[in-house]
Parts: C-alpha cells; structure tokens; sequence
C-alpha cells in the first residue's frame, strides 16, 4: 500500500489526518506537526493497555517537548460511565491543564469515546488525539468524532461530537489482540462493505487466510479502505443528520442483545449478529436474494463472528431496541440493504415484521 495517511474534513477547510504505521516511531513528529501551542498532554490508557503500550507512548510523545502525564482508567465497558470521567477531570486539574493543552487516548473504542469526551468537556472543550490499539477503533470509533459514555447501562446516552487533531495507527499492535477481539473487529469491517462497497467485501473473502494470519500489509490495505469508506460517510453527515446512520448497520438489534447479555458479547459480536437480522429483513423485503443472505451471513461466521444468540425473548429485545438513541420519535431506523453495498435507512418495518427478524437470530427459534 502506497498510501501511509487519509485526510478527513473537520469543518470548513480544516482536515484532520489518519496516519498508518507499523511502529509508535513517527508519533513525536505528527503530534509536533500540528503546530499546537500545548506545553502538556495526558495520555488516556486502560488497565489492559498500559502494559503493553503506555512506557512506549510516554517516551516518543516526551520528544515533542510536552510534559507527559498518563491516567490509567479500568477496562471494560462496564466502567464506561460518567465517574470514571470525573476521575480524568479530577488529574487534569492537579496536573494544572488549561485550554491549550490536549489529551491523548490510548486504547480501544471505551478509552477513545471517554477521553474524547471528556476533551470535549473539560473547560468547555481542549484537543485530542486518538491511538487506537484495537481493530475495531482503528476502523470505527477512533474516526468521526463521536465521544460518550453509557448512562445507566443505557449505551452511549451521553456524549458529545468532538473531532481529534490526528488519528495515529500503528497496526502493528493487531499481533497483540486475543482472537475474539480481533473477530470483533471484523464486525465493522465486514459491516463497511454491506453497507458501500461489495467489491471491498469479495476482497475481504479473498484475502480471508492472510487476514485471520495478520500479515501486517494487507491487514493496513484492510484498515485503509475501511477508513475509507467511514471518513466519507463522515465527511458527508458529521453530525448523524442522515447519511451517517447508515453506519449503525447492525446496531439497533446489536446494542439490545450487548444490554440484554450484560456486555458479555463484544460489541462486534453483537453488530454481527444486528447485521444478520438487517440483511434477514432485507432479503424479506425482496431487496437482497436468500442466496445473498445466506452469503453474508457465512461470511461472518467465516472471521469467527456468530449469526445468532441464545437465552432472549424476541420481545424482550425489541422493547430494549426502543430506548436506543437511534430512535426517530416512536419509530426504529433500521438500516437495511437495498443490494450488498447500498444500505438505506428504514423507518417502515412493522412490529410484526421486526419480531420476524429479531426471531431469526434467535437459536431456539421464535420466542415469545
């Protein structure tokens, strides 16, 4: 891959860009390449990362001159709540931070959403860079903006849209992933081609065996068109007025079945299986063939993702699907496929129709 960075507008003529690397070497010069007037920046890590990547970080962001402090929060999702970002408040403000200076978040989708909040809340607001070390925030969360926390196991119900100065990747920290976080990864990925691009998606079937391998190269050619395909949606609707929630593909049954299984599931299993019941409702709408349906459900399963759960009521999620954020007044937008690689938002679907749905994912069968 020739490229080695993306630019995504932020707002007016201002771009921000995406980097890819292999290595943190590199990350000094693209944080003093903004050109900032920052004297302290705060490195946001979790209690999983910090081992692995924190000391690295600490010293390469050391060259820009900047004094480096570092908060560790706990990980996991469970912990991603409005007293955990009081705890950030609480170090910026013994660490004597002011408006000029930013945080850097370190980690997968929960430390980006909450350091990107709580930048975009701390004194009404100072910069931020993102550092994801998962797939999944490499080629979701880390781009766009979207910062929060869940309320009260409702998932991400408060928030912000706060874009970062840079996003830095360093793909080569995939090697260091458990599987299942890796396969949680490949949830958005696949998602990006269902919802644009099916040629992206016959690669990623091509390229099946170097992919679950982790050869860096085509796994960076991966997270590139993935970025892509985001930082277009994004570019075109930066505050979800309309085209960007055709990203939530997956989503709205998704984030019910993560709620109702206690974040059992991770958050790319749950949108693997969201995305088994769109493409269902898709193809019983006569939009997508059964043999295309069957098609993108193995596809799935191939990167190790499920299609279905088991232990929920079908009416169990529907009702939870109703206090997503996703809500448009009393009406679920669903996010169906008018073809594989051209999603459009639905707001149509009848209750009876999306019991249908929620039914197919479900391994006993229809429930009650």
């Amino acid at each position: 891959m020739s490229q080695k960075r993306l630019l995504v507008k932020r707002q007016g003529d201002f771009h921000y860009p995406i980097v890819f690397e292999k290595e943190f070497q590199g990350l000094a010069k693209e944080v003093s390449g903004l050109k900032k007037n920052s004297s302290k920046i705060c490195v946001v890590t979790d209690s999983h990362v910090a081992p692995l990547y924190l000391k690295e970080v600490i010293q390469e962001l050391s060259q820009t001159g900047m004094t480096v402090t570092w908060y560790i929060l706990p990980a996991g999702e469970e912990n991603k709540n409005l007293e955990q970002i009081q705890g950030i408040y609480e170090n910026l403000i013994q660490n004597h931070f002011d408006r000029k200076d930013m945080l850097a978040a370190l980690g997968g989708g929960v430390t980006g959403d909450m350091t990107g909040y709580a930048a975009a809340t701390y004194l009404r607001g100072i910069d931020f860079i993102q550092i994801p070390t998962t797939l999944l925030s490499q080629v979701d969360s880390s781009i766009g903006g979207k910062t929060g926390v869940d309320f009260k196991q409702y998932k991400n119900m408060v928030g912000a849209f706060h874009q970062p100065l840079l996003v830095y990747m360093n793909v080569s920290v995939l090697g260091t992933l458990p599987k299942e976080e890796f396969a949680s990864g490949m949830g958005e990925v696949l998602k990006h081609g269902f919802i644009r691009d099916r040629e992206y998606s016959r690669w990623i079937t091509e390229h099946r065996q170097e992919i679950l391998a982790r050869e860096e190269e085509i796994c960076k050619e991966m997270i590139y068109q993935s970025c892509v395909i985001k930082k277009t949606v994004v570019e075109n609707d930066p505050t979800e007025k309309g085209e960007r929630a055709l990203l939530n593909m997956g989503h709205t049954v998704g984030h019910a079945v993560e709620k109702l299984k206690n974040f059992s599931l991770r958050h790319g299993q749950c949108v693997s299986i969201g995305c088994a019941a769109s493409a269902y409702l898709s193809w019983k709408k006569g939009w997508i063939s059964q043999e295309e349906y069957e098609e993108l459900k193995e596809q799935l399963q191939s990167f190790g993702l499920p299609v279905e759960t088991e232990g929920l009521s079908k009416t169990d999620i529907l009702e939870t699907t109703k206090s997503d954020k996703k809500m448009a007044g009393n009406q679920i937008r669903f996010i169906l496929l008018k073809t594989w690689g051209d999603a459009v938002i639905d707001t149509s679907l009848t209750e009876e129709e999306l019991l249908e749905g929620i039914a197919s994912i479900l391994k006993e069968g229809v429930q009650k």
